[in-house]
């Protein structure tokens, strides 16, 4: 583990309930990887179904972003700002992500363009893919 859920919060803002990355487990100049272990006690399991419980998600996106500011907010150039999700396109649900599962968060940035970000986003639990998308981040001076 690169980077746990304190280090992480010394990183990103996000808190308790909307935390949605528990480790960093690798990082390189345009590639992260994370870690969100799903746990039936989320707050979003309450409403979203109480019978079966399934992650959103949109959620499963949101925890894709959050891993990918990890990594923006990590550079020299960008401590102390704020990674703001911009955009998503191409965004695809390939199964239903619930308790008990280890979502792989893996983000590669493919460009930079007038302080604007572009990669490609992928979460997968046990090799499988769960959710594809390409992600947008706008990077707040």
């Amino acid at each position: 583990m690169l980077l746990n859920s304190n280090q992480i919060q010394e990183i990103i803002p996000h808190r308790y309930p909307f935390l949605l990355v528990d480790q960093i487990i690798e990082m390189e100049d345009d590639h992260v990887v994370g870690v969100k272990c799903v746990t039936a006690n989320e707050m979003h399991f309450m409403g979203h179904f109480p019978k079966q419980h399934v992650m959103p998600g949109v959620l499963v996106i949101e925890a894709l972003a959050q891993a990918g500011a990890v990594l923006l907010l990590s550079k020299e150039e960008n401590k102390g700002k704020l990674a703001l999700f911009a955009g998503i396109n191409k965004a695809r649900i390939h199964r239903q992500v619930i308790p008990g599962d280890k979502l792989t968060l893996d983000v590669t940035f493919k460009g930079f363009r007038a302080g604007i970000g572009f990669a490609d986003a992928l979460a997968t639990v046990d090799g499988e893919k769960a959710v594809k998308c390409e992600l947008i981040f706008a990077v707040q001076q």
